[in-house]
């Protein structure tokens, strides 16, 4: 018998002819002791799923049923976590589970709830930490917490709503795990909610993918063997075909076509590209390959124990048109590194010289895309594009500006939303202006700063195909700082990895010969990915929580 059961579930939001269709002819059954995952797109109803199962939504059509009894409202044996955390803000670590224990089992002897709230606190480790607020603890504390508040009612079953997807690289991966080890420890039925393909994998006895339009689509049994470890399963040839197929299927079923701009862009040159063709050709071949260098480069911050050197002896050198991936843990110093190089920061020791000019202070010949874009929200596309590229090209017509303007919105795939405000875009469309005001200031170096890093993991394959596609055009040179492994290496010549701070440096550098222009799919067909991608792995989990000393680090990498 299936523990909680979905027969021909639908939903719509709002009613008659302006409903909007969320679900439809949802089928689906969770077995007892089963992990099961939803994997799909933004927008595919993947959180209203989770909703229905918890009897905080009702469906329109169809029911569900738990235990063959129809859910009509939420349950203790139902229990939710979702992505924000909902803390009471003034209650300790152990308040916050003690009041859902008193909320479930109100009758419960007081001893019974303390010892209770003690044993969930310490199976996800935060015994520590029991009489500390929300306000003191990081993200990943304060989703542990929500664990075992979760875990503390003793639910039948667990539902997971992207508990991990506000988190960085690290704390994902480490929580992760956590979540892993305690299921395999209480084997609750669970279902979680992700758009992560590898978190999916590592998880699940199944995932069920769920389409943009509400459908359920296709689904994969996973039959790696348990107990399973990160680490080990990057070097199993299972888990590398698996993670090929479901990719190739959910780009199959999510990706749009771009369309091809019909737009040329005008003979026009950005004001900052006018005084380097002043620069002697004796010189220009040496700037050619030496067109951007940080010459033992660091970054010191003053606190009240003392100064902080953040980064230090960070030494580099681009080549023209060349794109370099930084990559490390978090607080490693890589948005520091491009903070430095954009001008946004001063730098503490050594220099950074961009075709053959010291670096001192922003300029328009440096374009940043950040996590957020940033936009102008009362302004269009068309307008929050507009206002960079009318200081760039000053000796330009106001025809030939708007048509640097379209183009590159075009080309990241906004021909039909040239005209709609920033406040009526999703994170995604957003992002695109972003990058298209980026590549249409012209600039020397294009800098991004997780440009990616608050979309799901499916619009965010989207994007760094449209960002491939456009940079393929310009060979602008690039540095882009990620947490994701699969990114660096889609996008890089070479991927930078930096130790951990304080002090951080280049711990080691991979060229990445793979032949362009890429594209995730053609990557993940090519043979040599995986030993990239171990590459990195590897140093990953060499430096997490600092086990490499920097010293060590620069020695090998002085040594490549």
């Amino acid at each position: 018998m299936a523990l909680i059961e979905l027969r021909n579930v639908s939903k719509s939001h709002g009613e008659g002819p302006g409903a909007t269709p969320v679900l439809e002819g949802i089928d689906l059954s969770v077995a007892e002791g089963e992990f099961l995952v939803i994997l799909g797109f933004s927008g595919s109803g993947k959180t209203t799923l989770i909703n229905l199962m918890a009897g905080l939504e009702k469906p329109t059509g169809g029911e569900v049923f738990f235990k063959d009894r129809p859910v009509t409202e939420p349950g203790p044996e139902r229990g939710v976590i979702f992505q924000s955390y909902a803390l009471m803000p003034w209650l300790t670590v152990e308040g916050n589970v003690l009041l859902a224990l008193e909320a479930v089992f109100p009758k419960m002897p007081k001893a019974e709830r303390a010892r209770k709230a003690a044993h969930y606190i310490a199976m996800v480790g935060l015994s520590h930490a029991a009489t500390r607020r929300p306000a003191e603890l990081s993200g990943g504390m304060r989703q542990r917490v929500n664990v075992a508040r979760a875990l503390a009612v003793e639910p039948e079953l667990l539902l997971l709503d992207e508990p991990l997807s506000a988190l960085d690289a690290l704390t994902r991966a480490n929580l992760g795990d956590e979540i892993l080890r305690i299921w395999e420890t209480t084997r609750r039925t669970c279902v979680l909610i992700t758009n992560d393909v590898d978190e999916a994998l590592l998880l699940g006895d199944r995932i069920v993918t769920l389409t943009p339009d509400g459908t359920l689509g296709k689904e994969f049994p996973v039959t790696l063997p348990r107990p399973r470890n990160r680490e080990a399963m990057n070097h199993d040839p299972a888990f590398r075909r698996l993670r090929a197929v479901v990719t190739k299927y959910l780009m199959t079923i999510g990706i749009d076509t771009r369309s091809e701009s019909r737009r040329t862009l005008p003979p026009i040159v950005p004001a900052h590209e006018v005084t380097p063709r002043a620069v002697h050709e004796s010189v220009r071949s040496r700037i050619e390959e030496r067109y951007l260098e940080f010459s033992r480069v660091g970054k010191i911050y003053p606190t009240p124990k003392g100064p902080l050197t953040v980064v230090e002896n960070f030494d580099l050198k681009v080549r023209k048109g060349e794109f370099i991936s930084l990559i490390g843990h978090s607080g490693c110093g890589k948005s520091t590194v491009l903070s430095m190089v954009a001008g946004l920061s001063d730098v503490s020791m050594g220099g950074i010289v961009l075709d053959g000019r010291e670096v001192v202070g922003a300029g328009p010949d440096r374009a940043v895309v950040f996590q957020s874009p940033n936009l102008f929200p009362w302004l269009t596309a068309r307008e929050n594009v507009a206002i960079g590229v009318d200081r760039v090209y000053p000796e330009a017509s106001p025809a030939e500006r708007m048509e640097v303007v379209e183009y590159y919105l075009e080309r990241v795939g906004l021909a039909d939303a040239m005209d709609r405000r920033a406040a009526e875009m999703s994170n995604g469309m957003r992002q695109r202006v972003g990058i298209a005001r980026a590549f249409a200031l012209g600039p020397r170096l294009l800098l991004l700063d997780e440009p990616f890093g608050m979309l799901d993991s499916l619009t965010r394959w989207e994007l760094q195909e449209v960002l491939m596609e456009v940079w393929e055009r310009t060979r602008v040179t690039a540095i882009c700082v990620t947490h994701d492994v699969d990114e660096a290496i889609l996008l890089a010549d070479r991927v930078v990895m930096m130790t951990n701070g304080p002090g951080a440096t280049i711990g080691r550098i991979t060229r990445v010969d793979l032949p362009r222009p890429r594209t995730r799919q053609a990557l993940l067909e090519h043979p040599d990915t995986e030993i990239y991608r171990q590459e990195v792995l590897d140093f990953l989990a060499e430096h997490e929580h600092g086990r490499i000393p920097p010293k060590k680090a620069v020695r090998a990498v002085a040594a490549e």
